[in-house]
């Protein structure tokens, strides 16, 4: 899976779509108003991500795909932010036409309790002026050279008009570049000719005239959209279903994968993201839904609109929480935080485990929402422990840790001491054995410095690692 993932760093994408700006009111409640029977959140932070199209870039930035986007923007403050926002990904400016008739298309969503409390949108969303079209038609000609294929978010804004929708697709016919469309709306002949449409299974029900009460009934109006529009292919996602996909007259039903599900903002986003990055990097049609189904199934445990990287697919795609780098442990924690979770994380050589580690790790995760265990390479552990040790290797640790219900994540580091990593991934809580001070604790003074705490966990007597070699060599001594 790694192999497919990696052309995308070598394949350039545009997206072309209606771009908005997603904002969060991050907050607590706490009690009721006494003015009306709601909810009252008190504001914690506040914060700005991409959305719509934009998001669809963004996901495929973060995958470290070369992107373009092509779009739609208000005269105002929220243009700005989109066209910054995407500035600080490396996409480029050009593509951001600003349209003085409409505003930019802004989601203000109200989070509380770990859950969406109310949206508020601001948009305008009639067809796009001849003119605009005509400038959004010269930019795809013009950087025809830039891109391999072209990613289609249409939402409904008034962007993707039939007759625009027809030029691209000839455009890409043309030039041999795959058009992937994530469609909208209840009339779907304005996209005949696409290389691939993935609607989610409500709209294709409605695209297709039909019910989808089952997998035959999904299966039906597959065949028929697939038919009808002359596609070269189709994904039907279906939420906790999974995803159908058809292309040359073959079908699969994959099923979902999710570890947990706190919201499904923007997983059509990254689903097209994955899935059409895939396909025009040249990977085979059903890899390429299966990864991207796999992407879905990491960002649905995530809160808002948000992204995926590789390691993060990866690791999904084992079946566990896997070990990271600190590079890649960092972004992580990040989006672990923005989600309000409370990240506590311990560190150790966790050579032999036993039960004492095993107690220490779970009072550690009682403590908050996610564990991180920071973990010292192979030449770590030799240089703090001798040249004997450790007795088991660093990737047999790591997957034992993993394997552990009260494990999150694992992050392997070659230092000494944990320093760097406690800086990438900044902790709420930082534990350490009772035999330590807080003030002998490596990194206290970080944590403490952002306001996050230091706790001392209780050991287990008479449990050690040092220990069990020392009754191993004897016994085999005997």
């Amino acid at each position: 899976m790694l192999e497919p993932l990696s052309r995308l760093a070598k394949t350039p994408v545009l997206v072309l779509g209606d771009l908005m700006v997603d904002r969060y009111l991050w907050g607590e409640v706490e009690r009721i108003s006494p003015e009306a029977p709601v909810p009252v959140v008190r504001s914690v932070r506040d914060e700005v991500r991409l959305g719509g199209a934009a998001n669809v870039a963004h996901n495929l930035a973060a995958l470290g795909c070369p992107v373009r986007v092509c779009g739609i923007v208000g005269q105002d403050a929220a243009g700005r932010e989109v066209a910054a926002l995407l500035g600080a990904l490396g996409v480029p400016p050009e593509g951001l036409i600003a349209d003085p008739s409409r505003p930019t298309t802004e989601k203000q969503r109200i989070m509380a309790q770990h859950q969406q409390m109310l949206r508020f949108d601001r948009e305008g969303s009639h067809p796009l002026a001849p003119e605009l079209a005509a400038r959004v038609l010269a930019h795809l000609e013009h950087h025809q050279r830039d891109y391999a294929g072209i990613i289609v978010s249409d939402y409904g804004k008034g962007l993707i008009t039939e007759e625009l929708m027809a030029r691209v697709v000839a455009l890409g016919r043309r030039a041999g570049k795959p058009v992937i469309v994530d469609p909208k709306g209840m009339d779907y002949s304005k996209y005949r000719g696409a290389t691939c449409l993935t609607p989610n299974e409500h709209e294709a029900s409605v695209a297709a005239r039909l019910p989808i009460r089952d997998e035959r009934d999904a299966l039906r109006a597959g065949d028929s959209l697939l038919r009808e529009l002359g596609l070269a292919s189709l994904c039907i996602t279906r939420g906790a279903r999974g995803v159908l996909a058809l292309a040359g007259g073959e079908h699969r039903f994959l099923a979902a994968r999710a570890r947990e599900v706190y919201d499904v903002t923007g997983a059509g986003d990254t689903f097209i993201s994955v899935c059409g990055g895939l396909l025009t990097a040249g990977v085979e049609f059903f890899e390429s839904v299966q990864i991207a189904n796999l992407a879905a199934g990491v960002v649905v445990g995530k809160l808002g609109t948000a992204t995926v990287t590789v390691a993060e697919i990866l690791s999904f795609a084992e079946g566990a929480h896997r070990f990271f780098t600190a590079r890649e442990i960092g972004p992580i924690a990040e989006s672990l935080r923005a989600q309000g979770k409370r990240i506590v994380f311990t560190n150790g050589c966790f050579d032999l485990l036993h039960v004492g580690h095993i107690q220490y790790l779970q009072a550690s995760r009682a403590m908050g929402d996610v564990l991180i265990v920071g973990l010292n390479s192979d030449d770590s552990v030799r240089r703090l422990k001798g040249p004997d040790r450790p007795v088991i290797g660093e990737a047999d640790r790591a997957n034992v840790l993993a394997a552990l219900a009260a494990v999150d994540y694992v992050a392997l580091f070659e230092e000494d001491t944990p320093v760097e990593l406690i800086r990438a991934v900044k902790p709420h809580i930082l534990t350490k054995g009772a035999d330590y001070t807080v003030d002998t604790v490596v990194g206290h003074e970080l944590v403490q410095e952002w306001g996050g705490e230091v706790r001392l966990v209780p050991l287990v007597e008479n449990r050690s690692t040092s220990g069990l070699i020392e009754k191993i060599a004897k016994a085999n001594k005997g």
